[in-house]
């Protein structure tokens, strides 16, 4: 069975480090890959996003399967152009990828559907939100950049000066790009946290052991957001009821 692996951070190492130990596996790629996937796999100098060569890739070299790694290329609809041709991949379509792409679109689903989710706004204007914010008693907030930020784009402000100054830097000077159109303003919640996944083929539900993601940058849970440090599995405080 020959397996391409989409992405090139420590996720696809993963993914690829546990691919490679299949019995089934004949061949394994990762693109665009990285230092640890190339000691695993065979890299392919292929951008995540580029959807029409990875499809060429694919039908080119016999792909039996495609797992996708990061969100960016689910986004851009690369499962749903796999599928158009045939071709066997892992990764939800590009409408149901929006749950991750907009921080707006599924807290808005959360609310429609009566799924518990902190209170919250969503701005498409850069003043209304700052007026928001101004007349705010409660703090600290959370202010999200809707769109994709490489787990960057979200952070606690502890004051409305530090919250004014923070969305005039994403709506209005473009400090996460495109993903900055629109925020997302939230209650804080305080306590642990906690990542329950599950894979799905929109019939049949298959949870996966929680973990727990440490995303701030250095120790004591200090520092910006990153798209993650590390994750612990399993974890102690999970139960039943979580």
């Amino acid at each position: 069975m020959k397996v391409l692996v989409v992405g090139g951070g420590g996720r696809e190492h993963a993914l690829c480090w546990k691919i490679a130990r299949s019995p089934e596996l004949d061949r394994l790629f990762c693109a665009p890959g990285n230092a640890g996937t190339a000691k695993v796999a065979e890299n392919v100098d292929l951008s995540a996003t580029d959807i029409p060569a990875l499809v060429n890739f694919a039908k080119e070299n016999g792909i039996d399967l495609t797992v996708v790694g990061p969100e960016a290329p689910l986004v851009k609809g690369l499962a749903d152009a796999f599928r158009e041709e045939g071709l066997l991949v892992f990764g939800p379509d590009r409408k149901a990828a929006e749950v991750e792409g907009s921080k707006a679109f599924c807290r808005t689903l959360c609310r429609t559907h009566k799924i518990p989710s902190p209170p919250f706004q969503v701005f498409e204007d850069s003043k209304l939100a700052q007026a928001y914010l101004a007349n705010r008693q409660n703090w600290p907030v959370v202010i999200k950049a809707s769109g994709l930020a490489a787990g960057k784009g979200v952070v606690v402000v502890h004051s409305p000066e530090e919250g004014l100054k923070l969305v005039r830097q994403i709506m209005e000077e473009g400090l996460f790009g495109e993903a900055g159109k629109a925020v997302v303003i939230e209650e804080f919640l305080e306590g642990p946290e906690l990542s329950v996944l599950a894979i799905t083929d929109g019939q049949t539900i298959m949870p996966l052991e929680p973990a727990q993601d440490h995303k701030r940058a250095y120790e004591g849970d200090e520092g910006p957001n990153t798209g993650g440090m590390g994750a612990v599995s399993p974890v102690a405080l999970a139960n039943q009821r979580t």
